[in-house]
C-alpha cells in the first residue's frame, strides 16, 4: 500500500522563463504574495508534511532562491539540487539523489504548476503503488486537427486524445532504472522515458486548473483563480 511507501516529490524548475518576459524567470514571479515556486512546494508538503521535497534549480539560482527564501519566511523542508542541461538531465540529477529505496515512490511535477489538487497528488501516488506509474492527463476542449509538411489538415477525434500533465508519479526503483538509458529527442516527458523502457503508463485523471504558467496571460489566470475561486494554495 501507498501509505506505508516512503514519498518523494522531485520539483523541476529549471525554465529561464523567456516567454514570459522581462528578467525574472517565471518560477520565482509573485502569484498571491508568494512566488509562484513557493506556491507549489507547499501544495505537496500540505498534502503530507512527511514528504521529501526535492527542488531542483540551476546552479546560478540557488543564491536567489535562497534570498527569496529569507525574505518571504519560507519554511516548508526541501533539499537543493543542481539541475541538468535539459528537463531530462534536471530530472535525472533529481531522482540521483534520493537513496534507493524498494518501496519508495516519487512525484515529478514541474515547479510552474502550483495549481494542482491534492486529490490528484494523492490518486497519483495511490495508483503508482500499484500500478507502477501514474500521469495525470485532462481530455481536450477543442475539436483539434493534423497539419502536416504541405500544410494539409485532417480532422482527428480529441476523444482519443489527452493533455498530459504533471505530476507524472512512479515507483522509485523502477523510474531510477529507466532514466538510466542516453538521453532522446523524443523524451518530451518522464512517462516517454518510462516507456521507453518497455513498461505501459497509468492514467489518471488531473484537475483543469493545473496549468503550466507560461506566459503573461497565465498569470493573470491564476490571479483570477487565487482570487475569485479562492484556492488554496
Amino acid at each position: 500500500m501507498e501509505d506505508k511507501q516512503v514519498k518523494y516529490a522531485v520539483i523541476v524548475a529549471g525554465g529561464a522563463g523567456v516567454r514570459m518576459g522581462g528578467e525574472v524567470p517565471k518560477q520565482f514571479l509573485p502569484i498571491g504574495g508568494l512566488p509562484v515556486l513557493m506556491h507549489t512546494l507547499q501544495v505537496f508538503h500540505a498534502y503530507d508534511v512527511d514528504l521529501k521535497l526535492v527542488l531542483v534549480l540551476p546552479e546560478s539560482q540557488f543564491d536567489y532562491w535562497k534570498k527569496l527564501c529569507g525574505e518571504y519566511n519560507f519554511k516548508v523542508p526541501h533539499q537543493l539540487i543542481q539541475g541538468g542541461t535539459s528537463r531530462f538531465g534536471s530530472v535525472k540529477n533529481g531522482l540521483n539523489s534520493i537513496p534507493d529505496c524498494e518501496n519508495g515512490l516519487v512525484a515529478i511535477h514541474d515547479g510552474v504548476r502550483p495549481f494542482v489538487s491534492e486529490e490528484v497528488i494523492h490518486e497519483s501516488y495511490r495508483t503508482a503503488a500499484k500500478e507502477g506509474s501514474a500521469i495525470a492527463v485532462i481530455g481536450l476542449k477543442d475539436s483539434i486537427r493534423h497539419v502536416d509538411a504541405n500544410g494539409s489538415s485532417q480532422f482527428k477525434n480529441r476523444d482519443e486524445f489527452r493533455l498530459v500533465q504533471t505530476p507524472q508519479t512512479f515507483q522509485l526503483t523502477k523510474i531510477k532504472e529507466a532514466f538510466l538509458t542516453e538521453e532522446k529527442p523524443y523524451f518530451t516527458d518522464d512517462a516517454t522515458v518510462y516507456e521507453n523502457r518497455g513498461w505501459d503508463v497509468q492514467l489518471i485523471l488531473g484537475n483543469r486548473e493545473n496549468i503550466k504558467l507560461t506566459t503573461p496571460e497565465d498569470l493573470s489566470y491564476a490571479a483570477f483563480l487565487l482570487a475569485e475561486k479562492r484556492i488554496i494554495i
